[in-house]
């Protein structure tokens, strides 16, 4: 399937249907392999906003809102039907507009998609309260409602995953989802919202917004109507919708930036765990919120860490995302590249050595080439900020505690990994990261029973599992005079 010649004007999608936005402002979303157009996208704005959250409310007081929890599931299923029909159109859509390898997305994001819908779409009738006997003369219990109308603001790493990671807890629990994918990654999303439609979901239940943040974003947040706003990004951003969520107590979720710590202990199969590592930092071109960008290595393995990781960047296959040999493509703008490069830069006046990388891959398209830096200080600016692309920084460590000092010493607590076959150590270390999700001998992988989010500059909250439950319903308690 070639669909590059086929994608033209791509309209918002409000209220079951394609509309031109009230503005009739667009702009141009690109392929970062080449830098060639894909299509002109429309841009949403405060109006438009406007009338997507009207119709998600009118089909929560609608017929979404009355319908059994059973039917919701039911529709979350044939979604995923048709999302396994599309899923070819899917893959190639996500690889061209976001540079995603195509045998990534493959392999990962749409199985995780499809197993996201179908868990929630089990759990849709399973949302329970609780029978609390608090007196003799009452029936006291508690019931979960949906919270109502959802803001989900996504990131263009993962457009379809997390996309979906919002979606479905969302309509599981029975609320109605306006959806403003990242401006550089908007085509998935739309496609989704049509899929649903196809499927049979009422009028309104998904919207999707494409536009800009300080626009399109902002008037979600802001919006009076809006109860929730779920967001995947940036930490200034995390704060700028914090604030403005404050000015009328809406609730939010926010999942933002990672620095994680990848320990390599002496003791460990260092062969396994530098294949983890390159995977844990190169995988989607470094776009991780997760990604193991911070490899500390013990003194006494630090130079055959070193050497194991910089032969196994310099081996990656760097190059067109639609060829399935490809193990990296491309960054997903000229900013994210030019932002890795000067980071790069950074790295190098500071005092790190590059063993692997260091530079741009051809003159088309936005490429770097996987990068691995040595003799990095923990204090370093590399060491300390998210790049958010294929870079990785070895830091030495001597012991147990300063390798703790090391892992701990950061903003972000989202994810670390500790490999080491001492089980005494990785309880320790397990107790004492900070860290949302620690990996021992393994990196990265990630499941949708399990609660996902971090704290500090990796914001609060948690998606994924029975936690996300909590995310969109409100606990509401019914209390009967039973008389004595």
């Amino acid at each position: 399937m070639n669909l590059h010649s086929t994608i033209a004007t791509q309209n918002l999608l409000i209220d079951g249907v394609r509309v031109a936005p009230r503005s009739d402002r667009y702009f141009d979303t690109l392929n970062p392999a080449t830098g060639e157009v894909l299509a002109h996208v429309a841009e949403a704005g405060p109006e438009d906003i406007d009338i997507a959250v009207a119709s998600a409310r009118a089909a929560l007081d609608g017929d979404w809102g009355n319908m059994r929890p059973a039917d919701r599931g039911y529709l979350m299923l044939k979604l995923a039907d048709r999302i396994r029909e599309a899923q070819d159109e899917l893959i190639e859509l996500e690889s061209l507009d976001s540079g995603k390898p195509v045998s990534a997305i493959r392999r990962q994001d749409l199985p995780a998609v499809l197993d996201t819908l179908t868990y929630y779409a089990g759990m849709a009738d399973k949302i329970n309260g609780t029978v609390v006997p608090a007196r003799p003369d009452a029936l006291t219990y508690t019931v979960r409602e949906p919270i109502g109308v959802v803001g989900a603001i996504i990131p263009w790493n993962f457009p379809l995953m997390i996309g979906m990671w919002k979606i479905a807890p969302a309509l599981a629990c029975g609320c109605t989802v306006v959806l403003k994918p990242a401006e550089i990654t908007p085509l998935t999303a739309l496609r989704i919202g049509e899929l649903a439609i196809e499927a049979g979901f009422p009028i309104g239940v998904l919207n999707v917004v494409p536009g800009f943040g300080k626009v399109a974003g902002q008037a979600l947040v802001d919006h009076p109507d809006v109860d929730k706003v779920s967001f995947t990004g940036s930490p200034v951003v995390g704060r700028q919708i914090l604030r403005s969520a404050a000015g009328n107590l809406k609730r939010v979720t926010l999942e933002l930036g990672g620095k994680s710590a990848n320990i390599i202990f002496p003791d460990a199969d260092v062969d396994a765990a530098v294949r983890a590592a390159g995977s844990g930092i190169f995988f989607n071109t470094g776009q991780v919120c997760s990604a193991g960008s911070r490899i500390l290595a013990h003194e006494a393995i630090y130079d055959e860490v070193v050497e194991k990781l910089a032969a196994r960047a310099k081996s990656m296959r760097v190059g067109n995302p639609t060829e399935a040999s490809t193990s990296m493509g491309p960054l997903v703008s000229e900013v994210q590249m030019k932002r890795v490069l000067d980071y790069i830069d950074i790295g190098i006046k500071e005092g790190a050595s590059v063993v692997a990388g260091g530079e741009r891959v051809g003159d088309t398209g936005y490429f770097v080439a996987p990068t691995v830096f040595a003799g990095v200080e923990h204090d370093m600016r590399i060491s300390q900020e998210e790049i958010f692309g294929p870079v990785a920084t070895v830091i030495k460590f001597r012991d147990d505690d300063d390798a703790l000092r090391i892992a701990n010493g950061t903003v972000y607590s989202l994810a670390a990994g500790v490999w080491t076959a001492d089980i005494n150590r990785v309880h320790r270390f397990t107790r004492k990261l900070k860290a949302g999700t620690v990996w021992v001998n393994t990196y990265g992988p990630t499941d949708i029973r399990l609660p996902w989010g971090g704290a500090r500059d990796s914001g609060f909250g948690r998606e994924h599992g029975e936690a996300a439950i909590d995310n969109f319903t409100e606990p509401k308690v019914v209390w009967v005079n039973t008389g004595r």
